[in-house]
């Protein structure tokens, strides 16, 4: 009796065991459908086509499709805060970037908490800003810029993408590290300042390097400096702003990806493993290598620090030029 009894309750025991793993793994399975990045840019862009070549290859990994959707303008608030609201379980995830800092430091109201609604799960890429003069022009050298800005105070003009852009900010910086008395004129675009610059209406330039690049072949624009912490890996030959002597402009863009705050540690670790072995895909890195991106795999931590580190520059950086907050 005594053993029937026993069997029955290691019966009924093993049965709730059982259950029980069940539940657990129905819970942790992930993930169960599509996966949707959020872009915060327009198709075609570098952002776009990054989120892409990365995107297609976790999709495969995860055995899900990963669908791309982009909702640009608005300084990327339209995206992240879609992607703040969504659930947080891993299946909406935010591209994130130096923009990213710059809308959290821009903005004097956001409908969401860029510190606290959103986790990082990895970096994606860098790419190199440069500072460029129109090609036989006065200016060989960063040094020469610096110079002739001293030798005559309010003179010297720097074009930019529009106000607030990372490149606009960058050349804030630019003139705060190096003591110039110089204008920024911020113009709509990165082909109105190439315009501008042939035209002979601004002095020098700020831009991401990747679109400049095809006047620097053809010799239309000089590169003068680039403003990452090395030199870019297209232009060896171009010294960094720090070793042409402005010691404080250090500035590149970079992007990565983000989830809600709440997705589970687990599911951030998963999708970190599978972005990096992405990252070091030969066929992902070429690509990104082709845009004159680089491919940056690094931790979920690593992602975090580029995002808090740009928000505390640009936001500084934004109150010593006095630029009013939108």
């Amino acid at each position: 009796m005594l053993s029937r009894r026993r069997l029955i309750v290691n019966t009924l025991a093993l049965s709730a065991a059982m259950r029980l793993g069940t539940t657990a793994q129905a819970q942790t399975a992930y993930p169960t459908r599509p996966l949707r990045i959020v872009v915060p840019n327009a198709p075609g862009g570098a952002a776009d086509l990054t989120a892409r070549a990365v995107g297609r290859k976790i999709g495969e990994a995860l055995g899900q499709p990963v669908v791309i959707d982009n909702k640009p303008g608005a300084g990327g608030v339209v995206a992240a805060d879609m992607v703040a609201k969504a659930a947080p379980d891993g299946h909406t995830l935010l591209l994130i970037s130096s923009g990213t800092a710059v809308s959290a430091s821009l903005f004097k109201s956001l409908p969401f908490d860029t510190a606290k609604d959103f986790l990082a799960v990895a970096p994606l890429a860098t790419f190199d800003l440069a500072i460029v003069a129109a090609a036989g022009g006065r200016f060989k050298t960063l040094a020469d810029v610096v110079a002739w800005a001293k030798a005559n105070p309010g003179k010297l003009n720097i074009g930019t993408p529009t106000i607030g852009t990372t490149q606009h900010l960058a050349a804030e910086l630019f003139k705060s590290t190096a003591g110039l008395d110089a204008q920024i004129v911020p113009f709509n675009g990165t082909p109105a300042v190439i315009n501008a610059l042939r035209g002979k209406q601004v002095d020098v330039g700020l831009d991401i390097l990747s679109p400049l690049l095809a006047q620097i072949n053809a010799k239309a624009l000089h590169p003068l400096a680039v403003t990452g912490d090395r030199r870019s890996r297209v232009l060896p030959g171009v010294p960094t702003a720090k070793e042409a002597g402005v010691a404080g402009l250090v500035a590149a863009s970079w992007n990565g990806l983000a989830v809600p705050a709440g997705t589970p540690r687990a599911v951030i670790a998963r999708l970190n493993q599978e972005i990096v072995a992405a990252l070091n895909d030969p066929m992902v890195k070429k690509q990104l290598q082709d845009l004159n991106l680089d491919p940056h795999p690094g931790t979920p931590e690593q992602a975090a620090a580029l995002l808090t580190n740009d928000m505390k520059r640009w936001s500084e950086v934004i109150a010593r030029a006095g630029i009013a907050r939108q």
